[in-house]
Order: C-alpha cells, then structure tokens, then sequence
C-alpha cells in the first residue's frame, strides 16, 4: 500500500527548508500547460512527424510504464503518453501499450516487447526481486530502455530520491534531480552532432525552456554516449532558484544520452518536464528517432563519448568492433582477461566455457552460473568499460536443449556471437567474426581487412587471442591490436589497409 503523496513543498517545510536530497519541481507551472484535451490533441497531432526515420525490420511493440510511488506525477506523462501513441500509429514504426501495473514485467508478459519506455516514473515502481531481474535482463538480452527527466530517480524512495535498485541507475547512466526553475532558459549544444538520434536538429544546437536536471553518479562520458549538453558558455548558469547540488564540479551538464547495457540500446533525455515539450515538432521527432533506436530499428553509435579515440571511430565507421579472446593455452579467469582488456583500451572481451569467472567466483563461465552471479558480472563489465561480445565454447552440445541453453546463455550475459571450432552453433543476427591473431608481422592484415566488407547489414567483430603468441611474456598480440587499428583508420579515410 503506497504511502500519502508528499510534495516538495511539504518536504521543504518538514525540512525546515534545507534542501537535502534531489528534488524534483512541482508537476506545473513556468510554461505553458495543456488546455482542454481536444486543443491538446490538435497540437500534438500538428506536430508528429509524418514518417520515421528508419523502416522497422518487423512490427515493433512498445511498453509505456508511467507508475509514480509517493509523487503525484508529472502533468507532461499523458501528454507523452499520447504523442507516442499517436507517432507510433501515424508512422507505422510501433505499437503502444500503456501500463502502471507491475505484473508487464513477468517475463512471459515482457516477451512481447521490443523496448520499454519509463516516462517519468518517481519512486519505488516494484520492489519484487523477480520483476527486476526480469526487467534488467530483457535489456541486457538485446531490448531497449527508454527513460525521461523523472526516470533518473525510478527505483529510489521518494521522497528523498534514497537508492533503492543501484543497478537501474547503472543501466539508465545516471541518477539524481537537482534542477533550477522549471521555466529555466538554456543554451544547447550537440555533443554529437551528426549521430542518427540528432539528426533533426540538422546539427545545429539550439536554446530551450524547461527544467533541465543536473545528474550525478553513476553518469560518466566513459560510461555513455552524450547526445547533448547544457552550453554553459552562452547559458546564464547563475539563474535562479536552485533546488538540490546544481553546480557540477566538473562542468558537464548532459541533457541526453544513449548507451549499451550488454546487448540492450538504453536511451534517456531529461527534457520532458513541461507537456509543451510533446507538441514541439523538432522534439517529437527526436523522441521518434530515440524510440525507433531503444526497438533496434534505428543504427546508432552507443560507444562512450570519453572512448572515441581516432581508431575506435574509424571503426565506427567500418562497423567493426575488436574483442579480446581467451587463450587456448593461457589461462586467465574472466575478470582477469577483462582487466587485461581495458588495459590495452579495448571496448570488447570474449568469454569462454573454460574459463573460471574469478577468484570469488570459482565456477566455469556457463549456464550454471547464478542470477546473482550474473549480476555480479555485469557490473564487473560496467565498471572495467567493456563489452561482453563473443561466446567461446570448447565442444558443440549434441542435443537440440543443451544448444538451445548455450544460445541462451550468451543472450543473457549479453554477446553477440557464439564461437565453437565448428561454426555451426549461431545466434541470430549473429555478425561476422574474423581472426586478427598473428598479422602484426605479416603481409596477411592488409588484404584480410580488404576483403572484409566495411558497409554490409551486419557489424564485424574481429578477435584477437590473448597470448596467441603462446609464450607467456610475448606481446605479439598487443602488436595485433596496434596492427588492427592503425589500418582502421586508414581505411576509414579511404586509404589501404
């Protein structure tokens, strides 16, 4: 049973004012808000787009989750509610379903789903350990995520915004509700300006009114891809009222951003305080090409903003990605090949059934592995930068179950492939893997990476094996990865590998 709703104003005054935890601005207020619903519906339908982006490779279902806990809610959630309707049925891209009962996220229910959209949901939205086991690993399994302003403090005790879930923070790429006024004026910059997501802002940045969050831990440009950001050399930072920390000490201000939880495309935009937001034709159509993202109908780059060094966006471009792999013959436990892994700058690790997970956890990396002990993993992953990619395993299963599992398995801790000696063993929309070991010193670099189609449908990953020199102090496969990128960038600019 919820408790009675408590408002900011209330809170400020059992307080005595003192502002100590983030405090989100009243539902209302500063700009214009909706009239009756018939003017409502006019402005919205005037303003959705009238094609996506991009065609969707099915038909794609959207879960729209609007539950507040202890917070009476933003008045902007029907209106958004409304304008995604709407954009997903005018455009084709996806159908809607509109839900505040915690029961969607039982697994079976959530199959059904391409991608789930938390629009401002404050506080505590289910507590059940099984609903959000459900939840965290439909996402890091390859669904979407899509959150706006108030999501930023979902799964926290309000009020107070107390953690209560850490790890939905993790996933989403931040917390926290710190604000100025909810009319406050700013300045906007694209921090990537030709990214899909952006692409209608024809990359030009832009001013606008709403109540801009300032977020904290866990938020990161080495954890997520910032789309846009608060100009803070043409915006008046020194506006007030402030409520909460709204000076940040590193002056980074993120407005939007998306980014890779395993295999999901976790997508979260702060601006969508005010209803007015969702009759403004430019956001409604960034919002549409955020969503066509989250259901995996929109390609776009989620490589954090922090870790776009000239190779990693040269092979942006190409659409390759490069893992380091186990050893065959050297034995490094998971964590440790993960570590081995940010080490040398890499984004991307391959797992393998012969591996032990780590010293804590002494079992072999494989279906038997509790959810506990997958958590545990994720965050391992989170916290190192890296990207569980490849799925190596020793011998194929004979039976059509036992290959069922291992496919499973992979999908759950996030990969995108499954490596066996056979190469019989695929998950679908599996990529192209290609070997990179041993070309350092070779003629064999340049006209493998030739013959590798950098534009076709599916990404590629390439591998290199740890220690496939197979001499315990050799570094020849750190000279691999020197190799692979430097003629990654000079493919990217057209030239030869």
């Amino acid at each position: 049973m919820f408790r009675p709703i408590v408002t900011r104003r209330t809170f400020l005054r059992r307080t005595g004012g003192i502002v100590v935890a983030p405090l989100l601005g009243s539902a209302t207020g500063g700009m214009a808000q909706a009239g009756d619903d018939s003017q409502e519906l006019e402005r919205i339908e005037q303003a959705i787009p009238a094609e996506a982006p991009a065609v969707p490779r099915r038909p794609r279902k959207l879960l729209i989750f609007d539950l507040n806990v202890n917070y009476g809610g933003h008045a902007s959630i029907p209106t958004a509610n409304t304008a995604f309707a709407l954009m997903g049925k005018r455009t084709g891209a996806f159908e809607t379903v509109v839900s505040r009962d915690p029961a969607v996220f039982e697994p079976a229910s959530l199959r059904q789903f391409d991608a789930v959209f938390f629009n401002n949901t404050v506080g505590n939205c289910f507590e059940d350990p099984a609903l959000r086991q459900s939840l965290v690993e439909f996402v890091y399994s390859g669904g979407g995520l899509m959150g706006v302003h108030g999501t930023s403090v979902a799964f926290t005790q309000w009020p107070g915004a107390i953690e209560d879930w850490p790890e939905f923070g993790i996933m989403l790429g931040a917390r926290g509700a710190n604000h100025k006024a909810s009319n406050e004026h700013v300045f906007i910059k694209l921090d990537d300006p030709t990214h899909p997501v952006n692409q209608v802002f024809g990359g030009q940045d832009f001013d606008y009114r709403d109540e801009f969050f300032r977020v904290h831990e866990p938020y990161s440009r080495h954890r997520v891809r910032v789309l846009m950001s608060i100009d803070t050399a043409k915006t008046d930072m020194q506006q007030q009222p402030s409520y909460g920390a709204v000076v940040r000490a590193d002056n980074d201000y993120a407005l939007a951003w998306v980014r890779q939880y395993g295999r999901g495309r976790v997508f979260y935009c702060t601006i969508a305080h005010h209803p007015s937001v969702f009759w403004d034709p430019k956001m409604l159509s960034f919002y549409l090409a955020a969503t066509q993202f989250a259901l995996g109908d929109l390609p776009a780059p989620t490589t954090p903003s922090a870790k776009l060094t000239p190779a990693v966006r040269a092979q942006e471009r190409l659409g390759w990605r490069l893992a380091l792999a186990p050893s065959a013959v050297k034995e490094l436990t998971l964590f440790e090949l993960i570590d081995m892994a940010t080490e040398q700058g890499l984004l991307y690790v391959g797992g393998s059934n012969r591996q032990r997970v780590s010293d804590d956890i002494p079992k072999p990396f494989d279906n038997r592995l509790s959810s506990d002990e997958r958590r545990r993993i994720r965050l391992k992953l989170d916290a190192a930068g890296v990207r569980l990619l490849t799925y190596h395993i020793d011998s194929e299963p004979s039976s059509q179950a036992d290959r069922e599992k291992v496919v499973a398995f992979a999908r759950v801790v996030g990969c995108d492939a499954v490596i066996t000696k056979t190469e019989s063993l695929t998950m679908e929309g599996a990529p192209k893997i290609v070997t990179v070991d041993g070309l350092a010193h070779s003629t064999a670099m340049a006209p493998l990476l030739a013959r590798v189609n950098p534009f076709g449908p599916l990404p590629t990953i390439f591998t290199v094996e740890f220690g496939s020199d197979r001499r315990r102090t050799g570094n020849e496969w750190i000279q691999d990865i020197a190799s692979f990128n430097e003629a990654s960038v000079r493919l990217a600019k057209g030239g030869n590998a």
